[in-house]
């Protein structure tokens, strides 16, 4: 009895470490919902569908879920979009592992295919185009010392760069690691920001000669236009304050 007692024991300690490490696992993941499998009809919790073309007959968005099984998000472009399930994030500083499960079936090949992407400047995993079984796709970004809010998402085609096919993701998820380690490409939030902002046009130099030029063409059209018509105003004005001359009697 005291045997089995211990046995029990052990398995019940053996089931509570298991449940822990898989909340600790879950809790790691900073995608809501990554594993898709909470949500209602057609709509998973805390993902949205969007594409650069928004016809229903572009593109259909498709959530699936059974228990016991993995959940997945279906994209599936008839006509060449750019597509994707999003997902809003806020994140702190540091280093991130991005990664999910994907597989694809007759995507274009050439234009971007199926990936995981945050929605600026070319962030994304590599991409897969034709047809695939699961593959798990990731990239490393670097978020700055102000933390950094950012769209990712499960994505067919890319901007510019629209395709047709049917992408499948499941798995999707976003860890925090200490540096970034070989094998898959690397960002940096910050400095990709920083190259993108918006500068000014042209240096001091072309600014200075062109509102000499500016001011060359102001001068010269007052010189055309604007000395006869000041003539012809002063000529009127003469006109108007001369007195008329009386003309002559006939006798």
């Amino acid at each position: 009895m005291r045997v089995r007692l211990s046995a029990i024991a052990l398995l019940s300690t053996i089931m509570v470490i298991i449940i822990g490490a898989a909340d600790l696992f879950a809790a790691s993941n900073l995608v809501l919902n990554g594993d898709l499998s909470k949500g209602a009809g057609n709509s998973p919790d805390h993902w949205r569908a969007e594409g650069w073309n928004q016809k229903p007959e572009t593109t259909t968005y498709t959530w699936s879920f059974q228990p016991g099984s993995p959940g997945e998000l279906l994209v599936n472009s008839r006509t060449a979009n750019d597509a994707r399930w999003m997902q809003s994030l806020n994140l702190g500083p540091g280093w991130y592992y991005f990664s999910a499960k994907v597989r694809t079936e007759g995507v274009g090949p050439n234009a971007t295919g199926a990936s995981l992407s945050i929605l600026e400047d070319g962030i994304m995993s590599p991409d897969l185009r034709g047809t695939n079984d699961w593959r798990e796709l990731g990239f490393y970004l670097k978020v700055g010392g102000q933390g950094g809010d950012l769209e990712l998402a499960c994505r067919l085609g890319g901007f510019g760069s629209v395709n047709t096919g049917r992408a499948f993701f499941r798995d999707v998820s976003a860890v925090a690691v200490a540096a970034p380690s070989a094998g898959s490409p690397q960002f940096d939030l910050d400095a990709i920001r920083k190259q993108s902002a918006e500068k000014p046009v042209g240096s001091p130099w072309t600014l200075a000669v062109t509102f000499i030029l500016l001011g060359a063409i102001a001068v010269y059209g007052w010189k055309t236009f604007g000395a006869p018509v000041a003539a012809a105003a002063s000529s009127k004005a003469s006109l108007k304050h001369e007195r008329p001359k009386k003309s002559a009697r006939r006798r």
